[in-house]
């Protein structure tokens, strides 16, 4: 990108604090301070996301101290970090109030949620509903690891001013071309571009050519994965300087500064 653009928006990370969130599978970004200086080192400028770990058996102290981790990271990494904030649908009315607080604090996003590593296994359910009733009303983000698009698609559906971030294009080409239908159907939906995807040449050229650039946010999953990769992949798929900009950043600022 040229160089007077602004800079590069990751909106899927997991930065951690302490070792039990580290998400990496190998050794090498072990501290904070690593983590940071490798996705500058990757060309990243700016970073958003939630720190993460199995909870196979949640009480919300868990909820609250991952909270209490991000806020923490703010700190450390200043302006770079974008905050994210962590709900749980078995704790709907602490995870109502966390968010009240942190939307006060200047918390816009929300997760990624990952009902896998957080003990659930439905994100279409009567505490997750009403969490994303008042993250709609706040005009926040929701980032969702995917199991079941149609309960995405429902979710879009009773919610329509909440932007819904999908996590993960997928890897086949059908679970990538399903992704491109929910975004078809329904405006509120988005795609993030991190863990998978990129590596399937042509996908996101073709995606925007089906719904438009607005639709994309550059993501990484970032200590998992590769950010470097994944920042090439965008850069090779044949986008004019309007697209890349509004993928590699815009689209996140856009839907930040909206909320």
């Amino acid at each position: 990108m040229p160089a007077d653009l602004p800079p590069v928006v990751d909106c899927h990370v997991h930065p951690f604090l302490r070792a039990d969130t580290n998400t990496s599978w190998f050794p090498g970004t072990d501290t904070p301070e690593a983590f940071a200086a490798e996705l500058r080192r990757a060309g990243i400028g700016q970073w958003c996301g939630a720190p993460i770990r199995p909870l196979s058996a949640p009480v919300f102290a868990d909820v609250d101290q991952l909270n209490r981790d991000m806020l923490a990271l703010a700190g450390i990494f200043g302006a770079a970090y974008i905050p994210a904030a962590t709900v749980h649908p078995a704790f709907p009315d602490e995870s109502c109030a966390a968010l009240e607080n942190l939307h006060a604090a200047g918390v816009r996003w929300i997760g990624e949620l990952v009902a896998y590593m957080s003990g659930y296994t439905s994100y279409d359910t009567p505490g997750m509903r009403q969490i994303l009733d008042l993250a709609q009303d706040l005009g926040m983000v929701v980032n969702i690891h995917p199991f079941d698009l149609d309960e995405i698609d429902r979710l879009c559906a009773a919610f329509p001013r909440l932007p819904v971030v999908v996590a993960h294009p997928t890897e086949s080409r059908n679970g990538i071309l399903a992704r491109f239908d929910l975004l078809a159907r329904r405006p509120n939906a988005c795609l993030d571009l991190s863990g998978s995807g990129l590596f399937r040449w042509g996908m996101l050229r073709a995606g925007i050519d089906r719904v438009g650039p607005d639709r994309f946010l550059f993501g990484t999953d970032f200590p998992i994965c590769n950010p470097a990769l994944l920042l090439q992949g965008v850069r090779f798929e044949h986008l004019d300087d309007r697209e890349t900009e509004a993928v590699l950043g815009g689209n996140f600022r856009r839907l930040v500064v909206a909320g």
